[in-house]
């Protein structure tokens, strides 16, 4: 079996109490270090399981039993990257990633920025940088990390959901669930 490093931002419980530690121990987050950065409380998991999702949402079911009143709002690594965060993440230096970018290198195409596309700290969507680096045969990030990209751009999207459902109006939720559909 594969380990798996990811990291999930939870909230609701005090994750460092002796009671929570010993109940996220019981339901197997033995695999987990906890933490906390100011007011955002984590768990860095390397989780052995057969593929990312199966360790990320064994990790989440885990928690959520174990603590109630806890709630993963969140799954890192980010599907959001920055030029800087691409170029670590592929093995190229950052101007070769600028490059890329610019179409000045490679077949041209880079995905469009998916924030700030207006000022010079632009955000790329993970999951489309990756399908264009295997697509173009440009190079450096494996064929699985296609999937993993994919799965966390998901998830994440499903945990903001639940954060947002009970915040927007009914008519909202209506009108939003017939969009994703």
């Amino acid at each position: 079996m594969k380990t798996h490093q990811f990291t999930l931002i939870v909230e609701g419980r005090d994750l460092q109490t002796d009671a929570s530690l010993d109940a996220l121990f019981e339901a197997g987050c033995d695999d987990a270090t906890i933490g906390r950065v100011g007011a955002t409380q984590y768990l860095d998991f390397d989780r052995e399981a057969p593929t990312f999702a199966d360790a990320v949402l064994g990790a989440t079911e885990a928690i959520e039993s174990a603590l109630p009143g806890a709630r993963v709002v969140h799954l890192e690594p980010d599907e959001l990257v920055t030029a800087s965060e691409i170029a670590d993440r592929i093995g190229r230096t950052r101007e070769s990633v600028r490059m890329l970018i610019s179409g000045d290198r490679g077949p041209g195409g880079f995905p469009a920025p998916a924030t700030h596309f207006k000022r010079r700290q632009r955000m790329w969507r993970w999951q489309e940088v990756v399908a264009w680096l295997l697509q173009s045969q440009v190079g450096g990030a494996p064929a699985d990390d296609a999937d993993r990209a994919t799965f966390i751009t998901a998830l994440n999207a499903g945990l903001h959901w639940r954060v947002a459902h009970d915040r927007v109006t009914p008519e909202q939720r209506r009108r939003l669930r017939k969009l994703v559909s």
